[in-house]
C-alpha cells in the first residue's frame, strides 16, 4: 500500500509536487529559492533575509543534527517553509535540544520531504525563482486548483519592503561575542569603538563579530534617520543584511545613509546593507534570475587576487555597470561575475554582498570586520 501524500507544493505554472509533510500544518504562499549549503539549516531558516521565501535544500540530509537555541540568528524562523529530499530522521548531536520537526511545528513553519529536489532546483534555475503555495494536511486533502491560483496571485518580492517587518521594534545594546570552544559565547568588556548598527534584518552572528572586533554596538530599527544615528555620536555605522527589494527599503534608508556619509565616518555594509549603500552612492540594483543562496560561493577580491569561499543569500544584486565615478568594485562572484563588493575611493566606506559572519571558509572573510575596526582606529 502506498502512503497518501500529506504535503503539496504548487508552482504558479501549474507544476505540482507531492510529498510528506512535517512541522506545522496549513498553507503558505511565497517565492521559492534553493540553498546549496550542507550545514546550517537552522541558521538559514532563522535568517531574516529569507522573509517571503520557501527554501529548497539541495543537500538531502536536513535535520540530522537537530536544533539548538544557540544557533538561532533571530528569535523565530523567518523563512516561510522548507522543502527537502528525505524526511528528517532521528537527530544526533550533543548540542541539540529539540528535533527539527517539533521545532518547526512549535514555530508554525511548514516542512515538506520526499520529493525530487534536483528536479525542483532545475525548475528554479530555468524559470527563475517561482511563486509557490506550500500545503501540509495530515489527511492529504488538497484543492490543487486553489493552490495554483494562490501561487499565481502572490505579488512577488520585487517592489516589496520587508525590512520593516523583520527589524527590531526599538533600539538595544549588544556585547555578546563569537562562540568559541569550550566556553560558548563571550562578552565584550573593553570595547574600543562605538558602532551604530542599522537593523534591516540583522543576523545575531554579525553583531557578535562586531563585538569580537572591539565594538560597543547599539542597534537601531531600519526606519532610523540620519539624525537618530548621528545623535549617538558613533565612531562607525554598520548597515545590516535583510529581505526584500533594496529599492523599496531604500525609499527611507537611502536618505539616512546619505546623511551618514555626509558626516565622514567609517561605514560598512553587508548584503542588503551593501545594496542600499550602492543606491545611496548613485548605483542601481536589479532582481536576479534565481539569486545566490549557499555556503560555497567563490568570490575574488580584485585588489589582492585572493579567492574567498563565502556564504551568500540574495535575490537582488548591485548592477556594476551603474557604479558612479569614485566608487570601486572590489569583489566579484566567480560563478557569474556579478558584483560582490564596493568601496569609496579614499574614504573608509565599503560593503560586500556576501556574509562574512557565516564563516564558511571558515575565516576567509573575517578580515572585513577587522578592516572596519582599523578604519575607526584611524
Amino acid at each position: 500500500m502506498t502512503q497518501k501524500p500529506t504535503a503539496c507544493l504548487a508552482l504558479a505554472d501549474g507544476t505540482i509536487f507531492y510529498g510528506v509533510g512535517f512541522g506545522a500544518t496549513g498553507e503558505t504562499v511565497a517565492e521559492l529559492c534553493f540553498n546549496t549549503a550542507m550545514t546550517g539549516y537552522q541558521e538559514i531558516m532563522t535568517d531574516p533575509s529569507y522573509a517571503g521565501q520557501v527554501v529548497t535544500f539541495t543537500f538531502p540530509h536536513i535535520g540530522n543534527t537537530g536544533v539548538t537555541p544557540e544557533d538561532d540568528e533571530t528569535a523565530d524562523p523567518v523563512a516561510e517553509g522548507m522543502v527537502v529530499k528525505w524526511d528528517p530522521t532521528e537527530p544526533s548531536n550533543w548540542r541539540m535540544t529539540q528535533n527539527l520537526t517539533s521545532w518547526l511545528e512549535s514555530r508554525n513553519r511548514i516542512g515538506m520531504g520526499g520529493i525530487d529536489t534536483r528536479r525542483l532546483t532545475r525548475a528554479i534555475r530555468q524559470q527563475g525563482a517561482p511563486h509557490v503555495a506550500l500545503a501540509h494536511d495530515p489527511e492529504g486533502n488538497f484543492d490543487i486548483a486553489a493552490l495554483v491560483q494562490k501561487a499565481r496571485d502572490f505579488a512577488g518580492l520585487e517592489g516589496l519592503d520587508l525590512a520593516k517587518e523583520v527589524t527590531c521594534a526599538q533600539s538595544y545594546s549588544w556585547n555578546e561575542t563569537r562562540w568559541a570552544w569550550p566556553d560558548g559565547f563571550g562578552t565584550q568588556t573593553e570595547p574600543r569603538h562605538k558602532v551604530v548598527a542599522i537593523d534591516f534584518g540583522a543576523k545575531r552572528n554579525i553583531l557578535r563579530c562586531l563585538a569580537s572586533a572591539g565594538c560597543d554596538v547599539t542597534v537601531l530599527p531600519a526606519t532610523a534617520t540620519a539624525e537618530d544615528v548621528l545623535a549617538l555620536n558613533p565612531d562607525g555605522v554598520f548597515l545590516s543584511n535583510g529581505p526584500g527589494d533594496p529599492a523599496a527599503t531604500g525609499e527611507y534608508a537611502v536618505p539616512m545613509i546619505k546623511g551618514v556619509l555626509g558626516a565622514d565616518i567609517p561605514v560598512f555594509g553587508i548584503c542588503l546593507g551593501h545594496q542600499m549603500l550602492a543606491l545611496a552612492l548613485g548605483a542601481k540594483t536589479i532582481k536576479m534570475n534565481h539569486g545566490h543562496h549557499g555556503a560555497n560561493h567563490p568570490v575574488k577580491d580584485k585588489e589582492t587576487g585572493k579567492v574567498e569561499i563565502t556564504s551568500m543569500n540574495h535575490g537582488f544584486t548591485v548592477d556594476a555597470q551603474t557604479l558612479p565615478a569614485g566608487v570601486i568594485e572590489t569583489h566579484v562572484s566567480l560563478f557569474d561575475g556579478s558584483n560582490c563588493g564596493i568601496k569609496v575611493a579614499d574614504r573608509p566606506v565599503f560593503s560586500v554582498q556576501y556574509h562574512p559572519e557565516a564563516s564558511p571558509g571558515p575565516q576567509d572573510s573575517y578580515y572585513l570586520f577587522e578592516r572596519f575596526a582599523a578604519a575607526m582606529d584611524a
